[in-house]
């Protein structure tokens, strides 16, 4: 363009020709500027944030992981149990950075690796926990190992299971038992992950008259056996448990082998007691999952490793059916599993293995000889020699009753007031669990609910010592904490029955029967406008109950108080926490009646305050304007004259009397001051009426919280504060009846010299009382009239 330009002859054209080739070129790169800006940002904008630009450094992204792991500075802090993480841990989360980095090795130093590794954490085991010949499968999920075992044995018992499938299985359905003790949700996991109808699966039912109500009864399995196999099913394997997951108790295996390879079906063993095998004394019922046809352990919890696999120990001939069942693999990565435990195993070596497991063993046997020396607590573990896990709950049998723990017979209470008393024994056992893990942390106490025994609390050493480092001086502290909380357990039981008669017996409020309180009650107070019929929230209900919670927190007492929906429907309701045996039941109880009440008139009166005072000083007003129409017409215009009235009252004074009136807020009324002109004319005769309390008014000693019982022949307070606590109360009495000395004193006072006048005397009363004079003109409510 630039030679066609210099052909030009005219110079203004080609001046103008090479301005306009500047300007597109201008705006052509500033539009392609704008294009690739653009691009960017419509690339950028579909990125998340972390991932922008060229990347973050490590410390960043280590100091996000922190916070995600932690939370931010800004919230709470939070005290879940933290696991103990020493040296045996930091090997076995080496173990998972090396195995990154093994697997990037050339393929045969890998295998050799890898099936070195696999060799040696097998033949480990096998010899630890006394399982000779054994095979090892390592998973991640702890029922993993269980579901491939059913698929081995299905393998084994269908051998045409590879070719027809669901067809030979459905000809002739297998069975799965499983211990009505096993852990939950064991069943439907199995019938998941095998594609099997749930009516394969068959619950083994435990002891009901002989043995541990937690063990299979063999006796009904045989029997269960034989019906399957007329029904042309085929028994396949067997689940026992060597140390159930909710209380540790131990099947009979022996038996159940036995039964098993007469029957010839698949004998599977899992439980925490199989720990047991590594130390030098087993017990003869978890020695004999040893001849068992496989087991599955988890070592992790057991010795205090993180991030370790669970293994499944099993014994078959055929490699080729292990194979297709997925218990042996080819893969590197499946065999590098192992490495985590590998490394821990060589580090911790046999003796502390068994030293970890032999301490877990030795914190329950501990627990479980403390506990027997203290009262109201019941260990549920039959079994005391054998198993690691301690399980126990409160215990306590009222007077003049059954045990509340125990099956009551039907002749003595109705099945609903059974269930109701387990269900207040399951809340004060549930607090206490609660208790006991706050304070207590190291325990590693769970709280769970059994079938037939209700809420227990369980510590179970094995899976949580290692983990959180617990020491004997933890379960000392234990068993002192359980002792100091079991006063309070024990008069709170024995004191609902009391506070529920209190209760039902005192006008206004209404017992609320809600078994998951752990206190001594619930109590709902019912106001004038109270749909007792309606289920539904009540509003100026809560307010009442709102208010009482801050009148009762304010008392200070030992008691705890809390406001919440009632059990079966949405009415607020009180909730009276745990009490001490020196608790006054009937003082409590009358507390809040009268302070419910209280707050119901004081709400009511400000609710209709303005429209009372309004019609009142109207009706005031009317009545006064009678009085004094009545008193110009009964003295006269010429008493009104200023000059004149005065002299005519020097000679012959009136005795007319005008009646005051006072308004009663409460009631809302004009009434007449004529009862206390009488009361202060004769110096006696009629009382005046009490003003009335918002609460029971109760002479405590120095020092002592409300709703307490005095202490009656006891030693706690010296002659010496009994009599100084006798002259504050004498020196009360005194000042209490200084009105009546002062109203006295001034009506004697009359006739003498300088004394004040009768009028005068009595307008100062009347100003003490807070009352009119007869002879103002408006009713006094400070009384400043009477000063002049």
């Amino acid at each position: 363009m630039d030679a066609s330009l210099e052909k030009i002859a005219d110079p203004t054209l080609a001046e103008m020709g090479k301005n306009l080739k500047e300007a597109m070129k201008m705006l052509e790169d500033s539009q392609r500027r704008t294009e690739e800006e653009n691009g960017k940002k419509l690339i950028s904008g579909d990125i998340p944030g972390p991932l922008q630009g060229s990347g973050q450094d490590m410390v960043s992204i280590l100091q996000l992981v922190q916070n995600l792991m932690h939370g931010d500075e800004d919230e709470e802090p939070q005290s879940p149990r933290i696991q103990n993480i020493g040296e045996q841990g930091h090997m076995a989360l080496l173990g998972h950075s090396l195995g990154a980095y093994i697997s990037t090795l050339d393929k045969e130093k890998l295998r050799k690796l890898t099936t070195r590794i696999l060799s040696d954490t097998t033949l480990w085991l096998c010899r630890i926990f006394r399982y000779e010949n054994g095979c090892a499968y390592f998973h991640e999920e702890e029922r993993e190992g269980l579901a491939k075992i059913c698929r081995l044995a299905i393998h084994s018992r269908y051998e045409d299971f590879v070719v027809d499938g669901f067809n030979v299985l459905y000809n002739k359905k297998p069975v799965i038992y499983l211990s009505a003790a096993a852990r939950p949700g064991l069943g439907q996991y199995l019938c998941n992950q095998l594609g099997l109808p749930f009516p394969c699966l068959c619950r083994v039912p435990c002891n009901t008259m002989f043995g541990s109500q937690h063990q299979m009864d063999v006796a009904f399995l045989e029997k269960m056996i034989k019906d399957d196999i007329e029904r042309g099913r085929l028994p396949l394997l067997l689940v026992a448990n060597a140390g159930t997951a909710a209380v540790g108790h131990t099947d009979k295996i022996g038996r159940l082998k036995e039964l098993c390879e007469q029957y010839g079906i698949w004998l599977h063993v899992e439980g925490v007691n199989l720990a047991t095998l590594a130390l030098g004394y087993v017990s003869s019922s978890v020695l004999a999952a040893t001849k068992c046809d496989s087991m599955t352990m988890t070592p992790g919890p057991w010795l205090g490793l993180p991030a370790v696999p669970a293994v499944t120990l099993y014994k078959h001939d055929d490699p080729a059916l292990t194979l297709v069942a997925g218990l042996t693999s080819n893969k590197p990565a499946d065999k590098l599993r192992a490495l985590p435990l590998w490394l821990s195993l060589q580090y911790l070596g046999l003796d502390g293995i068994v030293e970890r497991i032999k301490h877990a063993c030795q914190l329950s046997q501990r627990l479980q000889e403390s506990l027997k020396k203290v009262n109201y607590i019941k260990i549920l573990v039959e079994d005391e020699l054998s198993s690691p896990v301690v399980v126990f709950r409160f215990f306590q049998e009222l007077p003049d009753s059954d045990p509340v723990f125990k099956a009551v017979p039907v002749p003595t209470m109705t099945a609903s007031a059974v269930g109701r008393e387990r269900h207040s024994c399951d809340a004060l056992n549930r607090w206490l669990g609660e208790q006991l893990k706050q304070l207590v942390p190291a325990s590693g106490l769970t709280v769970m609910d059994l079938e037939a025994e209700g809420t227990c609390v369980r510590f179970s050493p094995l899976m949580t010592a290692a983990v959180l480092g617990t020491r004997g001086e933890d379960v000392d502290q234990l068993v002192a904490c359980i002792e100091s909380k079991l006063p309070v357990l024990s008069s709170t039981l024995q004191l609902r029955e009391e506070f529920k008669q209190e209760v039902e017996a005192t006008a206004g409020l209404l017992y609320v029967d809600d078994p998951n309180w752990p206190g001594i009650g619930v109590v709902r107070y019912e106001h004038a406008n109270d749909d007792k019929s309606s289920l539904k929230s009540d509003p100026e209900g809560e307010k009442i109950h709102a208010g009482l919670l801050k009148k009762l927190n304010e008392l200070e007492s030992d008691l705890t108080f809390k406001i919440g929906p009632e059990y079966k429907s949405m009415k607020s309701c009180l909730y009276v926490g745990m009490a001490s045996e020196d608790m006054d039941v009937a003082e409590l109880v009358e507390t809040i009646a009268a302070t419910a009440r209280e707050i119901e008139e004081n709400s009511r009166l400000l609710e209709n305050m303005t429209e009372v005072v309004r019609k009142g000083i109207q009706e005031a007003q009317v009545e006064l304007q009678k009085a004094n129409e009545e008193r110009l017409l009964e003295e006269g215009v010429l008493r009104q004259i200023p000059v004149v009235g005065s002299v005519l009252n020097w000679f012959s004074p009136v005795q007319a009397l005008q009646k005051g009136r006072t308004f009663n807020l409460t009631a809302g009324s004009l009434e007449s001051t004529e009862p206390i002109y009488v009361y202060k004319a004769q110096g006696a005769g009629v009382t005046p009426p009490p003003t009335p309390s918002g609460s029971r008014t109760k002479q405590r000693l120095p020092g002592q919280k409300p709703f307490k019982r005095s202490l009656r022949g006891s030693d706690a307070l010296s002659e010496t504060s009994s009599a100084s606590h006798i002259e504050d109360l004498e020196k009360v009495e005194r000042l209490s009846g200084g009105p009546e000395q002062i109203t006295l004193e001034a009506s004697s006072t009359e006739g003498h010299p300088g004394a004040p006048s009768p009028q005068h005397a009595s307008r100062s009363e009347a100003f003490q009382k807070g009352v009119p004079h007869p002879e103002d003109d408006h009713p006094q409510v400070e009384g400043a009239e009477s000063l002049r």
